[in-house]
């Protein structure tokens, strides 16, 4: 068969890329045409995403694809998930969508009460309650800037903004919708009797497409810019997670996944939502994925961790590559304190290694000081998590999972992957790297009629990427830390 080629755009809250997949009928190679760095601005105390610059980043990327011949077929884009943007009645933009960490959602949850209460939005919805969810921002919108909302004619979640940008045509695909805690996750429809508490005009929501919906041809102008082109633009799994969650390489029905990157999304498939006091106690979240398939799963702060330490490092002068930092993790004593990694203060950015300090100081435990003694702390704080996360999602499922997948760009991490199989007891398979990219890449072959279903994309996935095996190490020094670590949460 002629060889099929296909362009994912695949954003993520720090970096973006253009990554063009090959399928020869077998095999998906890969080539990275386009990366820029996805940087938020601050701007009268508000934190935003530069949407007009992402949108110049992503028609590079494309006119990327006809300079050097590669005739695609599609474009996807999958994006983070929450964030929005609202559109006046005649399509324009009422302001940049806000990034989900701006502080105007900081003590939404509480006024949120006089809406409805959180056990009634998770009954219906099945979302782990975090402040920035969709439905808080878009209450905080309300409150604090009413008129915008008056203004507004539709909601858009970054990702089909990005379609609209280049096709004209409006669309609210489903696995991004869903996580935004205001969809009936049985129904997989809206719920409209939250949304009708909340005060959002359900106007404002369109028609719920699945993905691989064509959203049709780019716009004239936009092909004046990038050189012609027949691609269709589809919607794909457009949350990043669900993207990276098709790439898992198994074939196996009971699996845990790590999707790792700035955050680490923990979790399994499930065909139905799992919703009950047990999972609302312990924060489990029910999201969309491809095929109807519901992504049960954690949020955890993942490598924002690492990554915001090293930010304020830098600007105290202090230069560190990600290899230095693990190398004087793995220098430091092991097992010497604990954080909780998903504590509110380890959520802004800011001075991350001052408040590791605290939150060692304030519960008692040795205090780390050097670089190598935070980031010893981080990491094992990480798989630490990652194990109490492993053993509740068994606990709620009643699954036995035989490894723990770790896909995504924390799979170059091999320290962290080897102490989430020491943590957890259980092997971890690390990769693909690219996962989010590819599980785009496998929606568009799909919609192509070149995979047929989950299983197929797995089987392609399996048979084009290689993956790095971890076996548990140390397991009674493990098990004696984790006691330590459960304590102090």
């Amino acid at each position: 068969m002629a060889e099929q080629k296909m362009l994912a755009i695949d954003l993520g809250a720090s970096s973006g890329r253009g990554i063009v997949g090959s399928f020869n009928g077998q095999k998906l190679s890969l080539k990275e045409n386009h990366r820029f760095s996805n940087d938020p601005v601050i701007l009268n105390g508000r934190m935003y995403w530069d949407i007009l610059r992402i949108f110049h980043e992503i028609k590079q990327s494309i006119a990327k694809t006809v300079l050097d011949g590669d005739a695609i077929s599609s474009i996807g884009i999958d994006t983070w998930g929450v964030d929005y943007a609202l559109l006046d009645e005649s399509g324009k933009m009422l302001s940049n969508p806000y990034h989900y960490r701006d502080a105007r959602t900081e003590g939404i949850v509480s006024y949120v009460g006089r809406f409805f209460n959180s056990s009634e939005l998770y009954a219906k919805t099945g979302i782990q309650c975090m402040n920035f969810n969709t439905i808080f921002q878009l209450i905080a919108d309300l409150r604090d800037d009413p008129k915008m909302v008056e203004n507004a004619q539709r909601m858009l979640n970054v990702p089909d903004l990005l379609n609209y940008f280049l096709t004209g045509n409006m669309a609210n695909e489903y696995t991004i919708l869903s996580t935004g805690a205001f969809l009936d996750a049985e129904k997989r429809d809206y719920a409209k009797d939250i949304i009708a508490k909340a005060g959002i005009p359900q106007g404002l929501f369109g028609d719920i497409v699945a993905p691989g919906t064509s959203m049709g041809k780019l716009l004239a102008q936009v092909q004046s810019e990038v050189g012609k082109t027949d691609a269709e633009v589809l919607t794909v799994a457009s949350h990043d997670t669900a993207s990276a969650v098709i790439a898992v390489p198994t074939q196996e029905k009971e699996f845990l996944f790590i999707s790792s990157g700035t955050w680490s999304l923990m979790g399994t498939e499930l065909d139905a939502p799992k919703i009950n006091a047990e999972t609302e106690k312990y924060n489990f979240t029910n999201e969309g994925g491809v095929n109807n398939t519901i992504r049960f799963l954690k949020n955890i702060m993942g490598l924002w961790l690492i990554q915001e330490s090293r930010r304020q490092w830098r600007r105290e002068g202090k230069e560190y590559s990600f290899a230095d930092l693990e190398s004087l993790a793995k220098a430091a004593k092991p097992f010497r304190c604990f954080i909780d990694p998903d504590h509110p203060s380890f959520v802004a950015p800011g001075d991350l290694p001052a408040r590791v300090r605290e939150f060692c100081q304030k519960t008692g435990q040795y205090v780390p000081e050097t670089v190598g003694e935070v980031m010893r702390c981080i990491y094992e704080s990480l798989a630490m998590k990652y194990r109490y996360t492993a053993e509740t999602i068994k606990k709620l499922t009643g699954i036995s999972p035989r490894v723990i997948h770790v896909v995504g760009g924390g799979t170059k991490d091999g320290f962290l992957s080897q102490m989430t199989a020491d943590a957890c007891g259980i092997p971890v398979c690390a990769g693909p790297e690219e996962a989010t990219a590819i599980g785009n890449l496998l929606v568009q072959l799909m919609a192509a009629g070149e995979a047929k279903n989950l299983l197929d994309a797995r089987a392609i996935v399996a048979a084009s990427f290689d993956c790095k095996h971890y076996i548990p190490e140390n397991t009674p020094a493990w098990d004696a830390a984790y006691q330590t670590f459960c304590a102090l949460n």
